[in-house]
């Protein structure tokens, strides 16, 4: 199983790859400004929010649920091409896109935490990364129309929804023995400035997420030096995934507040110096923390806290990708629209707010 889940990773993060930095990229390649590349990209996180919702009201991730899922981010990576070129069709198939993902990554996580555990997790995830830099690269150098960056998309969909399947088949339907996922062992209002953290620190890197190849290249850097400034992130987020596991052993709410503010310190850096490429390459060396570590403990803290794992995952998902970036990618499109200079400015203030909730979330609850 550890093998098929790094398989499942190492594709699904291609996937994200080309969607993050790419897609945004593409839009503005058909003519699209920034207020509509925003509304677009916030239609998918808007739906991740809502979508844990309805396991409150009921609804369960099974097993044929996750296949529907998959099923969904096909169909919508398979959308992306005929609707290229319309505003309220790429509006729809990143909405069906997005529901897609929105079910898929809690579930796989569930199963990679009880199998791997925690302090190997890092070793089986940086897969994903690698899956990451390579479709960067190899899209980097070959994406002169949107369409090829469609193609790309599509295929990496399809592999997911490959290794998904296998995962589906191969894991027991009864492995889940401690995971409770009735609502009622599971609120958010018990750790409210957790979830306010993990809020704001998606609402900080949505300028990242939807904006950094665009920022940078109006400052007059070529697509390929943005794509090595991307990479080396991603180089820096595979080691630290590697060499986490004893950083792990730590308080969680400490890493979470610590990475919070190198995050703050990280969009400083780009705001102030978005022309120069050692800045900006010290800048994307701190995705190790911001991303990698941050992530994994953010995880982790959710897999010992609640019993009713599958919905805290689901909800962390939900509100800090889902509400976070919707209102993120909003906010970081109207401020690329009509400040882009103070762009990343914003971003770390988001970030030091994040810093702010952790830190409360720490001075008031038991280490963990």
């Amino acid at each position: 199983m550890p093998s098929l889940i790094a398989l499942f990773y190492g594709c699904y993060f291609a996937l994200i790859g080309v969607y993050v930095i790419f897609v945004p990229k593409i839009l503005a390649m058909e003519g699209m400004n920034g207020l509509e590349i925003g509304f677009i990209l916030s239609s998918a996180p808007l739906v991740r929010f809502v979508v844990p919702f309805l396991f409150v009201r009921g609804f369960h991730l099974t097993k044929n649920t996750f296949y529907l899922s998959l099923f969904l981010m096909v169909l919508g990576g398979i959308g992306f091409y005929p609707a290229l070129h319309h505003f309220w069709g790429l509006m729809g198939v990143n909405i069906v896109f997005g529901i897609g993902i929105a079910l898929i990554l809690p579930y796989v996580e569930v199963i990679a935490l009880e199998c791997i555990g925690r302090e190997k997790y890092g070793k089986i995830r940086l897969f994903g990364s690698i899956g990451f830099i390579a479709v960067a690269l190899l899209l980097g150098k070959w994406l002169t129309e949107g369409k090829i960056g469609i193609y790309y998309l599509i295929v990496m969909a399809l592999t997911t929804a490959f290794f998904g399947m296998l995962i589906g088949r191969k894991h027991p339907k009864t492995h889940f023995s401690h995971t409770n996922d009735n609502p009622l062992a599971f609120t958010p209002l018990h750790h409210p400035y957790l979830w306010i953290g993990f809020l704001l620190m998606q609402v900080s890197f949505a300028a990242f997420y939807n904006f950094f190849t665009l920022y940078t290249a109006d400052h007059g850097l070529p697509l390929d030096t943005i794509v090595w400034l991307w990479s080396f992130g991603v180089i820096a987020e595979i080691i630290m995934f590697y060499f986490q596991g004893a950083l792990l052993r730590r308080n969680l709410y400490t890493i979470l507040w610590v990475t919070s503010l190198l995050t703050t310190l990280r969009w400083l850096l780009v705001a102030f110096f978005p022309d120069s490429i050692p800045l900006l390459l010290l800048a994307q060396s701190l995705h190790a923390f911001g991303f990698a570590l941050f992530y994994t403990a953010s995880i982790s803290v959710l897999f010992a806290l609640y019993p009713a794992r599958h919905l805290a995952q689901q909800f962390f998902f939900g509100i800090s990708y889902g509400l976070g970036g919707f209102v993120g990618a909003l906010g970081a499109g109207f401020m690329y629209h009509a400040f882009p200079q103070y762009l990343f400015w914003g971003a770390s203030v988001v970030a030091l707010g994040a810093t702010l909730a952790f830190y409360a979330h720490t001075k008031v609850t038991k280490p963990l």
